[in-house]
């Protein structure tokens, strides 16, 4: 294995930072409702920040696999948009320091980058790290977002599971979770649920569900309203396509009253595991595998 410090560039000119956070959200893996990209670029767009860290892309990127793009001008290459996987310092409004980082998932070295990603943790005395992204589930959009929670500790677990035993396609970022608890580490990770016949699409409600989740965990001040108004204007939209489609309503009443059904039964430590009427193990885990090829498909960006 190469030596983490191989794998990735520091800046030397770093302010004092006591325990900051870390948050982390990586394209290429699972994320319905685009839900990790929605926060990150609203975190991005509403707070100060800087780039502190960058990681070698080229020995963690296959390119031929997505392809950068360059812009052709009518007789010569213009430019290139290289690839990104940086750590990110951000400010929250009341001036609080925290990390994020984002980019592309790696293809390769995955142990490589988990090593990196740990190394940067102690050298900047992260005490906690958080990701998030969006899961497709048989949930109607007429109900409150889920939110499962998992981390490397169950006292850090703050919402519960409706998952019992499953095993899905790995990722870069669980794999990271996997390593940071095998080391000691707090980490906790934020997987919102996202209506399935929504997934492909922006769905800012599941974004407002992760940012507060964050807040939940981690006590920074970031801000929220923003979002909440796009998913406020997204949910008029959902609910004007759904009015008067008989076809679309009949399923949406449908997945109404399961998760009443559910809902209803909060005793139960295991909604999933204990009725024959939800997903199996390996359902779930063909969703996933369908979803990934939904995205990797020839008309998903590259």
């Amino acid at each position: 294995m190469l030596n983490p410090e191989e794998l990735y560039e520091l800046d030397a000119d770093l302010p004092e930072m006591t325990g900051p956070v870390l948050l982390h959200s990586l394209d290429g893996f699972v994320d319905a409702g685009s839900t990790g990209q929605l926060v990150r670029e609203h975190l991005l767009e509403a707070l100060e920040h800087r780039v502190i860290a960058r990681f070698d892309v080229d020995s963690l990127i296959d390119y031929r696999a997505r392809r950068p793009p360059m812009t052709f001008d009518r007789d010569h290459w213009a430019s290139y948009e290289a690839p990104e996987l940086v750590v990110r310092l951000l400010r929250d409004e009341a001036g609080s320091p925290f990390l994020m980082l984002s980019g592309p998932e790696p293809d390769r070295l995955w142990e490589g980058f988990t090593a990196a990603v740990l190394h940067l943790v102690k050298r900047l005395g992260v005490e906690l790290v958080v990701g998030f992204h969006g899961i497709p589930m048989g949930v109607p959009h007429t109900r409150p977002v889920g939110v499962t929670s998992h981390a490397t500790r169950p006292e850090l677990v703050t919402r519960n599971s409706w998952f019992d035993k499953v095993q899905v396609p790995g990722s870069a970022a669980g794999l990271l979770e996997l390593r940071l608890g095998e080391a000691g580490h707090d980490a906790l990770g934020l997987a919102v649920h996202v209506p399935h016949y929504l997934a492909q699409s922006a769905y800012p409600a599941a974004a407002v569900a992760a940012l507060e989740g964050v807040i939940d965990a981690t006590g920074l001040a970031l801000p929220v309203e923003r979002l909440r108004e796009a998913a406020a204007a997204t949910d008029a939209d959902i609910a004007e396509q759904v009015d008067g489609n008989d076809e679309v309503e009949k399923v949406v009443r449908a997945l109404e009253q399961q998760y009443d059904a559910f809902a209803g039964a909060a005793e139960r430590d295991n909604l999933l595991a204990e009725s024959g009427d939800m997903p199996t193990a390996d359902e779930l885990g063909a969703q996933f595998e369908r979803f990934l090829a939904e995205q990797d498909g020839p008309d998903s960006p590259s």
